[in-house]
């Protein structure tokens, strides 16, 4: 009798063929590209409501963290990557960016148990005693099998900062395209001090935005609306108007043989258990309701375990929205338990019959946080109006990242960095 594992693996590698990429059609997006591997999560000081923002020569330690659907460990090694402010290679070789060896072994690692799908618990900490990055920016941690450095597995973004300029910002649903509707405007600080000598601000200085994690609709500006001193001001910008979005939907798996947070039905087909979701609706037109919720994030759970990690089973999520067609839109599941991709894995399709959406995933236990995203075909941006409407009062999460470009330097140096979550900014 074949392995259950063997059969897991290959309804997984079905279900996910579309995850695997070529080296060469590969981007620079965080990522899974082999469907063994799930539950790609990157968190700072294992707080996971934090975006992957670390300081140099800070105490703060970034741990990425994942799953092998096996029996046994596989021998994976890591290495990292320099990007400029657009995600791009800069070309930086890797002593110019790291102290230590580019290519670390994977060695902590630990076996599931008591689950019915085995898989293996991995986890990569930055810095450690192979790799400390010597310069701020943008860089990309990928993971490979030990003697395949050429076959990337997964891959993730994360940020390197330093404490240059300090960052403050505000939004507002005062906009300069509607008055407390559909939208939200941002208004942001770099103040440089006076320790600070910034040249050439209109030129060297750059800003992007990040709402709630999502890549699809990220803004770069690459000059200031207003210089004073050491002050740059990024204000009255249309790039800085964002749809406002509606709060994130919410469920949990972290039971097995009870029903959790709008689940509506759990069994067991094998090899999997299934978590039939509640069939969602569109709420455009049902007015703003507040809901805590985490920004489109999700923590790894079981009510009943110590260590959610290991102890927590793999389960097949279904996900049902009841709406006609929309025609000349995909319907995508975001969250960043998709890691933010539009795919295929994460793609809705219809049923006629039933007249509804449908998607299913395979999600480790715990609480997770989504959206839909109705995306024009041929274009790469989602629109939240269609299915989750528009309100100015939504709680949103801006990620604000301020970047200098010193004269005749090679990347793009990471000088500030602020969250703004409703009308209160922070530094960290």
């Amino acid at each position: 009798m074949m392995p259950l594992y063997r059969i897991i693996f290959g309804i997984i590698a079905v279900m996910s063929a579309s995850l695997t990429l070529s080296g060469a059609g590969r981007d620079t997006m965080s990522g899974i590209f082999n469907p063994r591997f799930r539950s790609l999560q990157v968190h700072v000081n294992d707080n996971d409501q934090a975006p992957p923002v670390i300081y140099l020569d800070g105490a703060d330690r970034l741990v990425v963290s994942f799953d092998e659907l096996a029996e046994e460990r596989s021998y994976l090694r890591c290495r990292l990557a320099h990007c400029n402010s657009q995600w791009m290679p800069d070309g930086l070789v890797a002593n110019e960016f790291l102290d230590g060896f580019n290519d670390s072994q994977v060695d902590d690692y630990d076996y599931s148990r008591g689950t019915t799908v085995h898989y293996v618990n991995y986890r990569i900490t930055i810095p450690n005693d192979d790799m400390r990055p010597t310069i701020s920016g943008n860089y990309l941690l990928e993971v490979y099998e030990d003697g395949e450095p050429d076959d990337v597995l997964l891959q993730v973004r994360f940020y390197v900062a330093e404490g240059w300029a300090a960052v403050s910002g505000s939004y507002t649903g005062i906009t300069d395209i509607d008055h407390r509707a559909a939208h939200q405007q941002l208004s942001i600080v770099v103040d440089g001090g006076d320790d600070l000598t910034l040249d050439d601000l209109s030129n060297r200085l750059s800003l992007t935005v990040v709402q709630n994690g999502r890549m699809d609709n990220t803004v770069s500006i690459d000059k200031p609306q207003y210089i004073t001193g050491n002050t740059a001001r990024f204000e009255h910008l249309r790039p800085l108007i964002f749809p406002a979005g509606n709060e994130y939907r919410r469920f949990e798996t972290v039971a097995i043989n009870s029903l959790s947070m709008n689940v509506e039905e759990m069994d067991y087909v094998h090899p999997f258990y299934h978590a039939r979701l509640r069939t969602d609706m569109p709420r455009g037109s049902e007015g703003y309701a507040y809901d805590m919720t985490q920004h489109g994030r999700y923590r790894v759970r079981e009510q009943n375990s110590a260590d959610g990690n290991v102890e927590s089973d793999y389960v097949m999520t279904h996900f049902t929205l009841k709406s006609p067609p929309l025609q000349g839109y995909d319907i995508y599941v975001d969250s960043d338990f998709m890691l933010r991709r539009f795919s295929p894995s994460s793609r809705m399709n219809y049923d006629y019959d039933a007249g509804v959406y449908r998607m299913a995933a395979l999600l480790k236990q715990g609480s997770y946080n989504y959206q839909y995203l109705a995306v024009p075909k041929g274009t790469s941006a989602g629109r939240t109006a269609p299915l989750e409407g528009d309100f100015y009062q939504t709680d949103n999460e801006y990620l604000i990242l301020v970047y200098y470009r010193v004269s005749g330097a090679r990347y793009d140096r990471l000088i500030g960095v602020a969250l703004i979550d409703g009308s209160s900014p922070s530094n960290f």
